[in-house]
């Protein structure tokens, strides 16, 4: 009979491997593939980005969601990043991070079993600061990497992300003297990869009214842009409350974009 701590163990990687290493700070992608999965495959990838105010958190935050991917196909990894409390670092080191793993899964996208061109990036508050600064920020790049292979991802998948850090948005204090460059609200173009939003209409951090005029901003450079909010829910509901209802419409977005098969696709196998 299986035991109750069994049905609720928490998803483990099936592999760690090194990105990057700043000194003798090594910074790991948390790897989840699908059953089966080959070096010669070219399947969509995600990388997830851990929230904790550029201070701390683990890449273990999105363990379940990366389970469930992998489990319909995708490679899904969740990456370490510096952050202010193990590493004494600012955000900018996080966005420079964010970076360079999605440069390097491309980079080594055949070695990984990886389609080069179908990279989504994700994650949750400050995490999703990286991941949208990732698809947004220009020249910020780590010293030694090849900034001619590029660090965009090819979709956003953002749950009450940090993405305004002008003079009205959270955390332009810790940002102030470069915040046009690293807030990716203010680096909008006709670039950026098509993006939904997961939001609480309670959320401390991030109003309603920052979100939408994301969205519309996007929508002005004839890009996709979904936003989802939730009545009532706060700062980080993403992975309690409503963690069934942000993973089906996570599922159906990238479905929509090639990322994932149908769930009628998949039966018909």
């Amino acid at each position: 009979m299986m035991s109750v701590l069994a049905v609720f163990a928490e998803p483990k990687p099936d592999a760690t491997v090194r990105y990057k290493k700043v000194g003798e700070v090594e910074l790991k992608l948390h790897v989840f593939n699908p059953e089966g999965h080959k070096a010669s495959d070219s399947r969509p990838a995600i990388i997830f980005f851990f929230g904790g105010g550029w201070n701390g958190g683990s890449p273990s935050q999105f363990y379940r969601q990366c389970e469930y991917l992998a489990g319909k196909g995708m490679v899904a990894m969740s990456a370490e990043y510096r952050v202010k409390s193990r590493n004494k670092t600012t955000p900018l080191e996080c966005v420079k991070d964010g970076h360079s793993a999605i440069r390097w899964v491309r980079q080594n996208a055949k070695e990984l079993g990886i389609n080069p061109k179908m990279i989504a990036a994700g994650g949750g508050s400050a995490g999703g600061h990286v991941a949208a600064a990732t698809g947004t920020t220009k020249e910020i790049v780590e010293e030694g990497e090849d900034a001619k292979l590029s660090s965009r991802p090819d979709a956003l998948v953002l749950f009450n992300p940090v993405y305004d850090n002008g003079p009205q948005g959270y955390g332009h204090s810790r940002v102030k003297d470069y915040w046009e460059k690293i807030s990716p609200r203010h680096n909008l173009d006709e670039k950026t990869p098509p993006t939904i939003v997961f939001l609480g209409t309670e959320d401390h951090l991030i109003s309603v009214k920052t979100a939408e005029a994301y969205r519309d901003e996007m929508k002005k450079h004839g890009v996709r842009s979904e936003l989802f909010l939730y009545e009532g829910e706060k700062h980080g509901f993403f992975n309690k409350s409503k963690y069934k209802e942000t993973e089906k419409e996570m599922d159906r977005f990238l479905t929509s974009l090639g990322y994932l098969e149908s769930d009628a696709a998949t039966k018909a196998k």
